[in-house]
């Protein structure tokens, strides 16, 4: 998968997601126990934790994630006119997982969309 140049930390690294994933990858991550709910919410982090864990080696991925990342934060925002918040995010942080795992943005948008019932999960 990586070059013996290209590791996953690296800046010039570029990793190429498939447009629809494999469905036997699929059904293997609908099964994965790390996809439970989660038991307790997560906690801001200090700025020690944070250098401490990360440093500066992720700050190629800024400028990337943020280009993907703001057109669907504006997508949660207008939901929220329709919806209640908690709904909104439930929706914008499912469609996110998904290209996150590799789904084009539109299918993983479909897909969530599907999921809904009456307006509900």
């Amino acid at each position: 998968m990586y070059t013996n140049s290209q590791m996953p930390n690296d800046p010039r690294y570029n990793q190429q997601y498939p447009q629809y994933p494999n469905y036997t990858q699929y059904t293997q991550q609908a099964q994965h126990p790390n996809l439970r709910q989660q038991q307790s919410i997560p906690q801001e982090p200090t700025q020690q934790q944070i250098q401490q864990t990360v440093g500066t080696k992720y700050l190629y991925l800024k400028d990337p994630v943020l280009q993907i990342v703001r057109p669907w934060v504006q997508y949660g925002i207008q939901e929220t006119q329709n919806n209640p918040i908690p709904h909104a995010m439930t929706e914008l942080a499912a469609i996110m997982y998904l290209i996150g795992k590799g789904y084009d943005q539109q299918l993983a948008h479909y897909i969530v969309e599907s999921w809904e019932k009456n307006g509900q999960f």
